[in-house]
């Protein structure tokens, strides 16, 4: 059963609905315990002074203080139920927005990936503020009133008058602050995914100078922010003033109305007090809410965007697992067309590799080969057609399960703040013997061992204590581990020497010996001696492709002979005898 975004989102809030009853059953009571002071100040005034009772004003005084107290129990009571309910809106969604930001194909990224999570600290923030509460205390603004028009049903139209007015206000306030907030909010995020995006690439940002003019344009997209906030606070700010103006007016109104019918006899002055102070409770939770609109505002922007990220999942969807894939793939008219390009980077894409086979994907720059490899592991999505893994297409198979069974080496190689082994492992389970199994395989086990602590070497974010030949033979090891049926490889040996291109060569035999499925791109035709097959690409359209010799036969000699199993490549050769010697 498939449930939409609405339906998981409202399931998650249905989950905490116990705790939001128990909160507003707290909220009535918080709010009775709010007439304590003015009762207790109308009945001092109308019958302990009248009265000159002490032993009444030590009894009325004890009952406030104990009614006081068990309603301070109650509003801690609130505020933290509240928190748990935010922590379990936390719990019932974090994962799998987080699976979402960042497990779906990269061409439906919009923004920062890290911008669902935030959407979903904004919308707990304001479940567990201020800005919830004012929500909780405005339906007691009537019994408030109706209070009031006990005391007097003068001093209950003035009230009355009073809450319409600043009711009125937070309406406008709706409709005066939205685009402004919205602008502001939209454009912020902006900013932060400009932000991360510069992260990534921090070292060639700094290399090449680019820092100040890409702080120009950052500067001019959180200018434009800050402005958008700016027109919005002073937006709110002139709401609130006159807010304000109309309650403390009021204030004066209540007063004055109950002087005059004070003088006149028919009220008494603690009433006329009483009166005013329930007055300016009853309007606080409706002043509040126009303080807190922003909150209201953007908390309802980002159930939005949380409703949208989580429509795509499928929550408690029971699907029938399917066999572990063999390697067979088959790419099956494939277009690509990446967002906002206006030609796409693939056309009319059609190839099948047996489990097995080893592929060899050449072109000239820009010909959409590393296109055609995000779309062979899936962290593309094509725009038209199929890629399929043992007939079923990529996007109908879960990620966290055809994962183990691809191996990928992107042509620009990200490792992650850990260890050499956890990094290996892809952060699973603990298994010693599968890391230096994957390691042995791609040569890297004596590379490794070179590392101050082995395999439990922190590497730091990124993997920057290693150069880029290690971060690549270490990123090999990754692709290889466990049972990955399907191999892809961008550029495997952009930044190995001729010791790491040997070993990648043997990797590659040991490999297909496995039976598993190889994909290498290169420009470095040497590689290319150990696969089966040839693809090239020309414009995102497959120019050739079949077996090796066939499409060698077809290729310029120059180019055919650096392929050619023939071909003379004296430092491996040299390196290869080494090794033979040693063993």
């Amino acid at each position: 059963m498939l449930h939409t975004s609405e339906s998981m989102l409202e399931r998650a809030m249905a989950k905490m609905r116990s705790i939001f009853m128990t909160v507003g059953v707290f909220s009535l009571f918080v709010n009775l315990a709010m007439l304590i002071a003015p009762l207790y100040m109308l009945q001092v005034y109308d019958r302990v002074l009248t009265s000159q009772s002490t032993d009444t004003l030590l009894m009325l005084t004890v009952l406030a203080g104990v009614l006081l107290l068990l309603s301070t129990v109650v509003e801690v009571a609130r505020s933290r139920l509240l928190v748990r309910a935010g922590a379990n809106l936390d719990a019932a969604l974090s994962a799998p927005l987080f699976a979402r930001a960042l497990g779906k194909p990269l061409t439906e990224w919009a923004g920062a990936p890290s911008q669902p999570l935030r959407d979903l600290e904004q919308l707990r923030t304001f479940l567990t503020g201020s800005g919830l509460l004012a929500l909780l205390d405005a339906p007691w603004t009537p019994i408030y009133l109706a209070v009031i028009f006990i005391l007097h049903p003068v001093l209950g139209f003035i009230a009355l008058a009073g809450a319409l007015v600043i009711l009125g206000l937070a309406l406008v306030g709706e409709f005066y602050a939205r685009k402004p907030l919205h602008r502001a909010g939209v454009t912020s995020r902006h900013c932060h995914a400009l932000v991360e995006a510069l992260a990534r690439n921090a070292e060639a940002v700094h290399a090449m100078g680019m820092l100040d003019n890409l702080r120009e344009r950052w500067l001019s997209s959180h200018e434009a922010g800050v402005a958008w906030q700016a027109d919005a606070s002073d937006r709110v700010g002139v709401l609130k003033a006159a807010a304000k103006f109309v309650r403390y007016g009021l204030q004066i109104a209540i007063l004055g109305a109950g002087a005059w019918l004070a003088i006149s006899g028919a009220l008494s002055p603690g009433a006329m007090v009483a009166a005013s102070i329930i007055m300016g409770r009853a309007l606080a939770p409706v002043e509040a809410a126009i303080g807190q609109w922003r909150g209201f505002v953007e908390a309802g922007a980002a159930r939005k965007r949380l409703e949208t990220e989580l429509g795509a999942l499928d929550e408690g969807a029971e699907r029938t697992e399917l066999p572990a894939p063999q390697g067979h793939v088959s790419v099956e008219n494939v277009v690509m067309r990446p967002e906002h390009a206006q030609e796409p980077v693939l056309q009319f894409v059609s190839f099948k590799l047996e489990a097995g086979e080893a592929l060899g994907l050449i072109g000239p720059s820009g010909a959409g080969k590393s296109s055609l490899a995000r779309l062979l592991v899936g962290v593309w999505a094509p725009t038209m057609g199929a890629v399929r893994l043992d007939g079923a297409e990529l996007a109908d198979w879960p990620r966290d399960e055809v994962g183990r069974y691809i191996g990928y080496m992107p042509q620009d190689v990200e490792l992650l703040d850990g260890t050499v082994a956890e990094n290996i492992s892809r952060f699973g389970p603990k298994d010693s013997e599968g890391v230096i199994e994957a390691a042995k395989l791609a040569g890297a086990h004596e590379l490794i061992l070179d590392l101050p602590m082995g395999y439990d070497t922190a590497i730091g974010e990124g993997g920057r204590i290693l150069s880029g030949g290690q971060r690549q033979r270490i990123a090999l090891a990754r692709a290889v581990y466990g049972d990955a049926r399907l191999i892809v490889l961008d550029e495997p040996n952009a930044n190995l020497c001729a010791d790491g291109e040997l070993a990648l060569c043997q990797a590659l035999t040991r490999l297909k010996e496995q039976g598993r499925t190889i994909v290498v791109i290169s420009h470095r035709p040497s590689i290319l001696r150990s696969v089966d097959k040839l693809l090239i690409l020309r414009h995102g359209r497959i120019d050739m492709f079949g077996a090796r010799d066939e499409v060698l036969a077809s290729l310029p000699k120059p180019v055919a002979r650096a392929v050619e199993p023939t071909g003379h490549n004296p430092a491996l050769e040299e390196l290869k005898a080494k090794q033979d010697a040693t063993a």
